[in-house]
This record gives C-alpha cells, structure tokens and sequence, in this order.
C-alpha cells in the first residue's frame, strides 16, 4: 500500500519502507499537491504555497523541475505498490495529483471526521471513527515544510484535531469510557487553553469520572484565563457544565464497564453541593416576549461527504467571535449551481447549533428560484419575528421597525441565523443581527463583495468536489460493493457529473431506485453529450441540473447572458479576455465587465488571472443555449470572429518566433475579431505557450465546423512552436486534421504545408519512412505551385533525416538543393539554416576548414535577420567545429552563446543538448565540477519536457553523472546543431 503522509513529517512509505522523496522544496511541492489530491492545483498556487507571495525568478523553472521528479517517483513507487494508485498528471487546470481514496493521511482523517459527524452514528461507531482519525496524526503536520501556507494548513489542521478530539471524547464518555479521555484532554488543553470546547469536554469527563472537585478547579482556571488573556467571560457551553457539577447531578450511566487501568476512588454518591440559580439565564429587558428558542434548521442530508475544508473554515469563524466581542460575525458561502452551499450551511449549522443555545432562524430567501418569486426582507424579517412569538399586534409596520425590533429580540442572545438563497447583498442587510453574539451564515450563487466591504463578512467559495469526495457520495448512496464492482463506470460517471454534488445526488438516487440496472448503463447515458443534462434530471424543479442552472442564467443582465450563452461555441478548455472580446464582438473593457458579472454569479470560473473557464456542464448548458436562443448566423459570425482572432494571432507570433521574407498576408479578419499586438520573440513564445492548447482546440473545432481554411492554416501558424517544444504527437494530430482540411477545400498550398508539417511530426516520432513519403508528397506539390520556400524547407527536412540515418552525401545534395530554393525566394533567414548545415555535414565528414567557413557566413546572416533560432543553432555547431579543432576555450564560448539563445526562443530540447556538449568539453578540460554543472543543468531540462529514460539525450546525461565516462563513440547531441528554419510556417 502507498501512503502519503502529512500529519508529521512529510513522507512517502510503500508498504513499510519510506521512500526517499528529496530536497526540502521537493517536498513542499509534494504537500501542495496532496493537500489536493484528486484536484487540479494551479501552478501559481503551487508557486505560491512554496514560495510565497513573491516567488524568487527562477521559481517556476524549479518548480517545473519538482513535478518532473516526482512524476517518476509516483510512476515507480505505483509499480513498488500493486494494490494503490499514485499518479501525477498535467491538467487544464494545473498538476493533478491522482490516489486512491484513503492514501494520504490528512485526507483520510477529515474523511472519518466527516463520517463521524453523520447523525445516524451512535457514540460506539462515533467513538470508533474519531479514535481511528485522531491515531494518524504522528506529530506537528507538515512538521518539515516552512512558509505561510504550510502555517496556515497546519493551524487549520490543528483546529480539526481539536474539533476531532472533543467530539471523540464526547463520544467515547456517553459510550461509558470517560477515564479514557482525560488524560489526551489535559495534554490538548495545556497546548490550547483558551478553547472553550475542550475545556468543556474535559470538565464534563472530570465529573462523569467521579472527579467533580478536579472538574471545578479546572473551571476556574480555564474563567482566569479568559479574563485574563481575552477579557472575556465563559461561554455558554462551559458555564451550563459548571453548574451541572454545582448541582450535584450524577454523573452520567455508563454503558460498559470503566477502563480498569486508571483505577482511582470513584463515590457512590455526589457531594451535596449549594443551591444555584435555574441555568436558562434571564431575558435581556431588551426581549419583550419571551416565547421560545426558535430552532427552524431544516433536515440535513443522509449522506454528507468531503467539504473539511470549508468546515474547519467555519469553525474558524465561530472561534472567532470570542476574539470579537463587540462586532456581529458574518460568513458568506458563495458558489456555483448545484454544488451544495445549503446542504454544508445546514450541515454545519445544525453541528454548531449548541454554541447558539438561545435559537437558530433559517429562511430561504428564494434569490434563485424556478417561481422568480424573490422573498422581500419584509418577508423574511415577519417570519422571524413569528419565530420568537411576538404578537401580531405589537409588530409595527414597515420594514425598518420590524427590522428594529427583530434586533432588539437578538440582543444579549446567542442565536445563528442562516440565510440560505440570498440574491445579492442588499436582500440580506435587513436582517442580520445588529448585537455580538450572534452570527449570520448567508449562501448565495454571488459573490457577495460589498457585504465583505460594509459588514466586514467573510467570504467562503464552495468549489466542486473532488475525485475521492464524488466517490465517497456515490458510495453513501450506491452502496461500497456496487461503487467496487463497477470502478471503471464509476470513474466515468464521476468525470462526467464534473465534480457537481446535485448531479452526483441524481445520479446515485436513479441508481439506487433501480439496483438491477448496471452503473455502466449511466455511464453511457452520460457519455452521449446531447443527453447529458437529461440524464442529470431527479424529476423535481430543484433537483433537474439544467432547471437549476436557468435559475442563475435568469438572473443575469441580457448582456451577460448572451456572453455566456457564446461561451458554449468556445472549445476550451479555458479562454483569454482577448478571445471573449472577440467571441462576442464587444470592446475588452465591456467584456471584462461582463464577465465580472458571470464570476461573481460563479457562471465562470478565473482561475488564473485574465483566463475564463467553466465546468463541464455548465459548458454542455451554454452550448444548449446558444443553439436554441442564437440563430445560425449570429453563431456562425461569432465563431468566425473567435477563429479569426486566434488565426491573425497565431500568424503574428509565428513571424516573431522565425523571420520570413515577405510573409503570405492572411484574408482579412472579421470586424470586431481585434487581434492581439504582439512585437517581440518574448511575447509571441508567452502567447503560443498560454494558448497552444486552446489553438489544436479551435483547429479541431474549425475542421468540425466548415472553416477548413483556418484548420490548415492555424496548423501551419502552430508547427514551430509545437515542434521546438517537443509536442511531436499533437503535431502529428494536428497536421493530419489540416491534410484533411486542405483536401476538402481543394487548396493545394494547404495540402502541401500540411504533408510537410506531418512529415516533421513523423520524422519526430522516429518513423522514418512515413515522414519521407509525406516529404515528397509536398516536396511534388511545391514544385508544381512552383513555390521556392515550401521546396527549400523541405529539402531540409530530408537533409537532416538523411544525416540521422548516416547517409552524408545523400544529405549534402539535399541541403544544396534548399540553398538554391533560399536563395530562389530571397529568404536570408533560410539561406542561414542552408549554410550552417552544410556546415555541420562537412564537420561530420572530418572537413572542419570548409565546415567554419560555410557555418561563419551563416552565423552572419542569421545575424544580420535576427534570427535568433538559427544564430542558436550556428553557435552550436561552430562550438562543436571549435572543439574538435582543440579550441577549447573557443569552444566554450560558441556553446554558451547557444545555450543562452535556446534558452531564450524556447528550445529546450536543443539547450539541453549543447549542455551536454559544453559537459565534455569541460571534462576534456579537466573541469569535473563544471562538467557535472553543466550535466545537471540538462538533466532538469529533460525532466521539465519529461522526457524518458530511454531517450537517448537523457540516457547518456545520466551515464555522464553516473559514471563520469566518455561519450560512447559516435555520439552527437540529437538535432542540437540543425536549424529547423524549416518548422516556420512556408503557407498561410
């Protein structure tokens, strides 16, 4: 079994052995993802909870190097442990690291705290759960990781284990074994003895042990140190289990016999002990009825999962109002439709109700609702005031003095007051508490900003659940051997459900209403994308997913709702301000408000700063939307605006990253497609790097959707930057969409820059012969569109397979070949690449003279065009040239001129490659520590492109720093001397 545990130090054990996980930021890297298991972590955030707030520069090149580490660590300790899972991916919407329920300790604990928490638990198997949860913890959590973040976990750690503790030792003393919590209780209160809830816990396992006298002394040693540290007097809970010992009240029954190892003298009778008051404390003389505590939380739900999180948050708050005396405490969930806001406020509420002994008011405010009947506060403010039995006829007209009077009632009172359903702020103000003491819970789909900024609330987000909490739902509803029988369909329904607990509950309520039907039968209901949302349907308004999302959409402005409705023709899997000013056709700063608007009504999600997404189903919603409301040409034009933006983009950065002479000029962008302005290498590799993913989407999707033209010609746009970074397999994706594409459209010029790029890809996957055949496929269709550029690029695609596979010559006449087209199309940048390879060919055939000349006149073209990837490359080769004239010094120098230029246009795989050289020039040197530096610097880089072991580049780095041997014989940095001029895009 795999485990990873955080409660102590961090670890990694397999089985019984503890796996060396590395350096202390390694580490951390680790428990910013477990913290998270089974969700996407953003890199930022990642960034952020190790670094801090201002990272150090080279943070997320470490950071890239951490997640290539532990990937291979996860993927070899997964085969050290048959019967777990342990996996680390890369997400949308960050690094994801995937377990099995139960693998990491801190997960484990909040789960059985949670399922302790369930209502239908006795004190036995509450006893049980908690025991089992509180022996995971080793020590201090997260006890190696320093910084803020891991502060912030370990103090909300500690508040659970203190939450977890009380209620075990509640537990365990009405379960009979009250001796057995007394001494944890006293270790736990010495570390916290400010904290009312163990104070009172072992005060009240003092007295049902027989040890009244100890439960007094502790009374008034927990009352000094209240006044004294807070200036505050006992709280309910503590003074009601004060006088229980005051008045003598026998201790409670046990059940089963005491713990015979604590023997101590318990009396068979109580101590006669002096008359008290009667424990309800009198009305305040503000309250001018007494009537009764209200109590109007409705039912919680049979199964509650996950959601430790936002609890101990909650619990948090609570805590504070000790540390509040004089202010009203004010949270407020917010979240999107569907995902559980009510179900954790009554879950929470009805956990913390004893806190607020003089009543709980609930009311559902009805701000989202399938009648539009929005409750008035009037409303909401009558029905508090009939909660508390005042009369009709004392109750004055108008919504402020019945708001008064309601405040009057509440002060001096400890009473919670959840609004559930709130439609903004203003709906709310009326009736919150206007005394401390009480403490306001408000949910709603909104981000209630301006209530954090007037009223100082704290705002809460109830995100989706994670893999292991939906499972853990469906299992509770389901039942353990159908959820284990059925892991595959459960996975897919968990996937497809999106996380979002009310189309979880749907689908475990029509899976428990049929038992014979098999999971993988909804699974497949899920699977068809036109029946999503009706298979997400509980046959009631309130439980119907696409029901409950129109109550949101209804409540937008009709802006906001057409900007989402668009969103569902937008491929995903997230988007730019930029693309969504497109997408609609509207300015970037109306834009931005809108979408403002869409965030804080959680229709959207802005997980990353300046970049939108939403989750599935809310994706498959839009989309709906959009085709029914939209008529084809508003959709259409839309989109060809989307894609035009993207494709103008695209082509402005593919220019930046590789100089060509003359570019072929794009059609016209649509009106209001507004491309982006680009003007350096810098920007156009950020762009591509943010939105490459999005591009290959809105290629597919152009392909889909009858714009063939912007398929080829977003492929062509995209072959540079996916080739430099080593996305070979999406390369050969998408260049065979745009083959398809171009032949539809009958344009040859497509056809022959997508054969060239699919043979590139090919070429990169070492598939030799279907990379020729698509080679001279388009090297015959730029011949006959007489087309110089696409003839010479091509050409030296041929040149360098020929001289991988060792046919010299054979590659000399291809490169001569591309030098005459360069030449041919007056394209300097390309006759660059032409020369240094031709260059580098005659270094191979031991020619090293020859090889300078040609590779120094082609280090002054690149110059002159600033074509910075091929002055990388030259550098390159005339290091290697250098190097075997024994120049060494000479040869450092070239080296390093490559390295700092891969560095820079992104060419990672080619950085590596000259470190490796620059290594053996150092080790020829003599220079065993420089070498290694180098060595390892390449290494990090394989790691961050994850590449294999069995890569050759990565094989023989880690034979360098394994062994310090020799290259073996023949060995050259692959593709580190070729210019790939070529990977521009020759077509548009």
């Amino acid at each position: 079994m795999i485990r990873l545990r955080l409660l102590g130090p961090v670890e990694l054990v397999v089985g019984e052995r503890t796996v060396e996980i590395g350096p202390p930021q390694r580490r951390a890297v680790l428990a910013a993802l477990a913290v998270d298991a089974g969700r996407p972590v953003a890199a930022d955030r990642l960034i952020q909870r190790v670094w801090g707030v201002n990272p150090p520069e080279g943070a997320r090149r470490a950071l890239h190097a951490h997640i290539a580490r532990l990937r291979r660590l996860c993927e070899q300790t997964a085969k050290d442990g048959a019967d777990a899972q342990l996996c680390l991916v890369r997400r949308s919407g960050g690094y994801l690291l995937e377990t099995l329920a139960d693998q990491v300790d801190l997960l484990r604990f909040r789960r059985l705290a949670d399922r302790a928490r369930e209502t239908d638990r006795t004190d036995d198997e509450r006893a049980a759960l908690l025991r089992e949860a509180l022996g995971l913890w080793r020590g201090e959590p997260l006890a190696d990781v320093g910084g803020q973040w891991a502060e912030r976990v370990r103090e909300a750690c500690r508040r659970q284990h203190v939450d977890a503790t009380v209620g075990w030792a509640a537990a365990e003393s009405h379960a009979g074994d009250p001796r057995a919590v007394i001494g944890p209780l006293t270790d736990l209160l010495d570390e916290f003895p400010l904290v009312e809830p163990l104070a009172e816990a072992l005060i009240r396992a003092l007295h049902t042990a027989g040890r009244g006298a100890e439960a007094l002394d502790r009374f008034a040693a927990v009352r000094r140190s209240l006044a004294e540290e807070l200036g505050a007097d006992p709280g309910p809970g503590l003074r009601d289990a004060h006088r229980t010992i005051l008045r003598g009240t026998p201790p409670t029954p046990t059940r089963r016999p005491a713990v015979q190892h604590r023997p101590e003298p318990v009396p068979t009778q109580p101590a006669p002990a002096p008359p008290v008051p009667s424990p309800a404390p009198p009305l305040p003389a503000t309250a001018p009825w007494p009537g009764t505590a209200p109590a109007q939380l409705p039912m919680g739900v049979r199964v509650f999962t996950g959601r430790g999180e936002e609890l101990a948050q909650l619990d948090t708050i609570l805590a504070s109002t000790a540390l509040q005396p004089s202010a009203v405490v004010i949270s407020a969930l917010s979240g999107t439709a569907g995902v559980g806001k009510t179900t954790l406020a009554v879950h929470w509420a009805r956990h913390a109700q004893q806190a607020f002994p003089d009543g709980q008011l609930y009311v559902n405010l009805r701000g989202f609702g399938s009648d539009r009947s929005v409750m008035h506060p009037a409303e909401a403010v009558r029905g508090f005031l009939d909660a508390f039995g005042v009369p009709p006829a004392r109750i004055p007209a108008g919504l402020q003095a019945q708001a008064g009077l309601y405040r009057s009632l509440l002060a001096g009172r400890r009473v919670l007051v959840v609004l559930d359903n709130a439609r903004d702020a203003e709906q709310v103000r009326p009736l919150l508490p206007g005394a401390p003491g009480c403490l306001a819970l408000v949910t709603s789909r909104k981000l209630l900003t301006s209530l954090a900024v007037a009223e100082g609330a704290h705002l809460l987000t109830v995100g989706l659940l994670t893999s292991h909490q939906a499972q853990d739902l469906l299992t509770g509803r389901l039942g353990a051997y159908r959820v284990n029988a059925e892991r595959t369909a459960v996975a897919e329904i968990v996937g497809r459900c999106a996380g979002l607990p009310l189309a979880l509950a749907i689908v475990g309520a029509r899976g428990a209403g049929r038992p014979r039907l098999p999971l993988a039968a909804l699974a497949e209901e899920l699977r068809r994308a036109d029946n999503r949302l009706n298979a997400l349907d509980g046959g009631e308004t309130n439980s119907q997913v696409r029901t409950v999302f129109s109550w949101s959409y209804d409540a937008l402005s009709p802006e906001a709702a057409r900007l989402f409705r668009l969103l569902g023709l937008h491929p995903g899997p997230d988007a730019a301000l930029p693309a969504i000013a497109a997408l609609a056709g509207t300015p970037i700063t109306r834009t931005a408000a809108l979408l403002t608007e869409l965030v804080d009504g959680h229709l959207l999600t802005e997980d990353t700063p300046g970049r939108y997404g939403f989750h599935d189903l809310l994706r498959v919603y839009a989309a709906e939307l959009v085709a029914s409301l939209d008529n084809d040409l508003d959709r259409r034009t839309a989109l060809h605006r989307l894609l035009d933006h993207y494709l103008h983009t695209a082509h402005t950065a593919d220019v930046l990253l590789t100089p060509q002479p003359n570019p072929v000029p794009l059609p016209p962008a649509q009106p209001g497609a507004a491309p982006e302005i680009l003007t350096d290498h810098e920007q156009a590799q950020a762009w591509f790097t943010a939105e490459h993913a999005v591009l290959v989407a809105a290629l597919e999707q152009a392909s889909a959707s009858g714009f063939d033209s912007h398929s080829w010609r977003l492929a062509a746009a995209l072959t540079t930057f996916l080739d430099r970074h080593g996305y070979a397999r999406v390369l050969a994706a998408v260049q065979t969409t745009a083959v398809k594409a171009a032949r539809r459209q009958g344009d040859r010029t497509g056809q022959a820059g997508a054969h060239r790029g699919l043979g590139l890809a090919q070429d990169r996957l070492d598939r030799t012969d279907d990379a020729r055949g698509h080679y001279l496929l388009a090297l015959e269709l730029f011949a006959e569109l007489g087309n110089d550029a696409g003839q010479a690029r091509t050409h030296q695609h041929l040149a360098r397979m020929s001289a991988v596979q060792g046919h010299s010559q054979q590659a000399l006449d291809h490169a001569g070949h591309s030098l005459k087209h360069y030449r041919a199309a007056a394209d300097r940048a390309g006759q660059s690449a032409a020369l240094n390879h031709i260059g580098w060919l005659h270094a191979q055939l031991g020619d090293l003279h020859e090889a300078l000349a040609h590779c120094r006149q082609a280090l002054e073209l690149a110059q002159e065009t600033g074509d910075l990837n091929g002055q990388a490359h030259t550098w390159d080769s005339l290091g290697y040239i250098q190097h075997h004239l024994g120049g060494l010094a000479q040869a450092v120098d070239c080296y390093r001129q490559a390295i700092d230029l891969f560095h820079r246009t992104g060419a990672r795989q080619s950085e590596a490659a000259a470190l490796l050289c620059l290594g053996e020039i150092h080790q020829a040197d003599n220079h065993l520590d420089a070498a290694r530096t180098a060595w390892t610097r390449a290494l990090t880089i394989t790691d961050e492109l994850g590449l294999a072991d069995t890569d050759p580049l990565r094989t023989e780095l880690l034979t360098r720093l394994d062994s310090h041997t020799h290259l073996r014989s023949g060995h050259s940095a692959p593709d580190a001397h070729w210019s790939d001029h070529d990977d521009a895009a020759d077509v548009r």
